[in-house]
């Protein structure tokens, strides 16, 4: 068994580098904390089954209606969005589509290659790790990449994320104390997380992206995204859309 940390860019060099990710592995960990797999977890909490898109366009308007699915919008719109915060208020949500411009294109192109795709945050890194283990006493060799999503610059280009390195590496922290053999990324990852877990909130809000969030208005997302382990649903990406897989 052995666990890998790599950071994913969904856009120029997407193809290659995931590609690379597909042929190595037999697990893809897909990690975007503020907001994607955070919404994810809260949505398989609820029992949602969320299809992921990879853009907000008129091409996801009709592809919600194919589907008899809400289509999430965008937070200052209100209603049903990204926020995890909104999926907890929404009265009735069988089925929900949520694009992301970087967890759900991730998601979308490693399905294509990788037989098993999983989404982590914060929520659900202890689920997500049992889950793990499950599948790794049935395959001792099984071999995992846990994918730090990222951000975007304004020019498109890949802004790193403080918050998917610490993310991954609560998942890859476990792991490794658990005797999983891990790469020199995964321990860094999961050295990372160790420095801030005792006071995961605090980081979350004081990361550039969480500061961003609480200046507009959104900082009961990000503590929603700092509920350590408080999630026992592990969403599982199966033809196209994610269902849970309970820890």
């Amino acid at each position: 068994m052995r666990a890998f940390a790599v950071s994913a860019d969904p856009h120029a060099r997407a193809a290659t580098r995931l590609e690379w990710i597909a042929s190595e592995v037999d697990v893809a960990v897909v990690v975007d904390v503020l907001s994607f797999t955070t919404t994810l977890t809260v949505a398989a909490d609820r029992g949602t089954v969320v299809h992921p898109y990879r853009w907000r366009d008129e091409s996801a308007v009709r592809f919600a209606a194919d589907h008899d699915a809400v289509l999430a919008g965008g937070r200052s719109q209100g209603g049903v969005s990204l926020s995890p915060a909104s999926i907890r208020a929404a009265a009735d949500l069988p089925r929900l589509v949520l694009p992301s411009p970087n967890g759900s294109t991730i998601c979308a192109l490693l399905a294509d290659t990788v037989s098993l795709v999983v989404g982590v945050s914060v929520r659900n890194r202890a689920a997500a790790a049992a889950w793990l283990r499950r599948r790794r006493a049935d395959n001792p060799d099984l071999r995992v990449a846990v994918v730090a999503a990222g951000e975007r610059w304004q020019d498109g280009s890949l802004r790193p994320a403080v918050e998917d390195l610490w993310g991954a590496g609560g998942l890859l922290s476990v792991l490794i104390r658990e005797g999983w053999t891990a790469s020199p990324e995964a321990r860094a990852a999961a050295a990372a997380f160790d420095v801030v877990g005792a006071d995961v909130e605090t980081a979350l809000h004081d990361c550039a992206s969480g500061r961003e969030l609480d200046g507009i208005g959104f900082a009961n997302d990000v503590d929603t995204a700092a509920e350590l382990d408080a999630s026992a649903s592990v969403p599982l990406l199966v033809d196209g859309r994610f269902v849970s897989a309970r820890s």
